[in-house]
């Protein structure tokens, strides 16, 4: 009777027995994964080509706070491998998210590594692992910037829009309060009629330049003859340069094309004259000048006018930045005029450069893609040349015949 209680409290000893030495076996393995995870010091696997393939800025930190981990795009904000953050707002976030272990955002302005100007940033922060930490910046100042100009767009425009909308209303109330003088009346209607030609060339100028804004590329895209447009824009202002007594002048190369829209283009070279006349003293002059460089075709407009202060400069393209407010004002300048320019060369694929001196004038420079002259025009040649051809060839003939 007592061998089979002692073998069977022997199994179940040596069951109990096996038990546990399994348990212990595998708490030392998770108490040694544990220990190798916390004292590895190589970035989990897959977060590399995760970095990699990243456009943000990015980087994974140990738990002493040195990147061991970058995207190509943190080079921007100065964070290298190997180093510790410089920004002291950075580091406090990440330690608040190893910490807590839960992630962390928060929105900053950063200056420094390769970034000139202050950045807005969104950073997020995040834990990896036990002893990683993954910090992603996000550069959110573009965002803010466009934003504020659309900000800024509603709030010039009702302000732009205002000031001739009143205007038109006092000269009515004054039409009104005067209609027993004829000579009044004809004077206030004369200034309505002025504020609302304004008016009319205001918005105009807002809904073209709400649309280049609006459109990723243009609408109708077709070979353009710079010679046209610079012909259009010159009849299109000749009144206004001969009422100033200033004399428009064309110079350059010409049989130039470019690949856009005549009308916008035209629009464009239209604002720099009017700009140049506005600008210029009497009896002065404005040039128009065409330039082939290479693929590139220059198109300048330079007047002899009171030129552009440095400070000026910088903001001169913006909506509703007028360099002069009151000179503006006199001659119903809406701000726009360069915008569009500088909007509408954009559309083209070109860029606007500027030189100025105060006293000395100013040389607006838009610059375009060059395409090669189109083949309908040599078709064309080609067709009169096989004409006067045949012609001669005929003439020939008949004196031989003749003879």
């Amino acid at each position: 009777m007592a061998s089979p209680q002692l073998a069977l409290i022997a199994l179940i000893v040596g069951a109990v027995i096996g038990v546990g030495f399994t348990l212990l076996l595998s708490w030392a393995y998770r108490a040694r994964a544990k220990y190798a995870d916390e004292a590895s010091t190589a970035v989990p696997s897959g977060v590399i080509d995760v970095l990699t393939g990243m456009d943000d800025a990015a980087c994974v930190m140990d738990s002493s706070g040195l990147v061991v981990a970058t995207s190509k795009a943190a080079a921007r904000f100065g964070i290298e491998t190997g180093s510790a953050l410089e920004n002291t707002e950075l580091r406090q976030l990440v330690r608040h998210a190893r910490s807590t272990g839960a992630s962390a955002t928060e929105t900053l302005r950063l200056t420094g590594g390769r970034t000139l100007d202050p950045r807005l940033v969104s950073a997020r922060a995040s834990a990896v692992g036990s002893r990683m930490t993954l910090l992603v910046i996000r550069d959110v100042t573009e965002r803010e910037r466009l934003d504020q100009m659309r900000n800024d767009f509603v709030a010039n425009t009702s302000h732009e829009l205002k000031t001739p909308v009143g205007a038109v209303s006092l000269l009515a109330e004054a039409i009104e309060s005067a209609a027993d003088d004829p000579d009044q009346v004809r004077r206030f209607a004369s200034r309505i009629s002025a504020e609302a030609s304004r008016l009319g060339q205001l918005t105009g100028r807002i809904m073209s330049l709400s649309r280049l804004q609006a459109a990723e590329t243009l609408a109708d895209v077709v070979p353009v003859a710079i010679d046209e447009v610079i012909a259009s824009s010159i009849e299109a202002h000749t009144v206004q340069a001969d009422s100033a007594g200033v004399e428009l002048s064309r110079g350059g190369d010409r049989g130039i094309w470019v690949q856009g829209d005549s009308q916008i283009l035209a629009e464009a070279v239209g604002n720099l004259i009017a700009n140049a006349i506005v600008y210029s003293p009497k009896g002065s002059k404005v040039g128009i000048g065409v330039k082939a460089d290479g693929d590139v075709v220059e198109i300048a407009v330079a007047d002899q006018g009171i030129g552009i202060s440095e400070a000026d400069r910088e903001r001169i393209f913006e909506r509703f930045y007028r360099a002069d407010e009151a000179r503006s004002r006199r001659t119903g300048g809406t701000g726009l005029g360069l915008s569009i320019v500088k909007h509408a060369t954009q559309r083209h694929g070109g860029e606007v450069r500027l030189w100025s001196r105060p006293g000395r004038g100013s040389t607006f420079t838009i610059r375009l893609p060059r395409i090669d002259a189109p083949d309908v025009g040599g078709k064309k040649k080609n067709k009169k040349k096989r004409a006067r051809k045949s012609a001669k060839g005929q003439a020939r003939t008949l004196n031989g015949e003749t003879a």
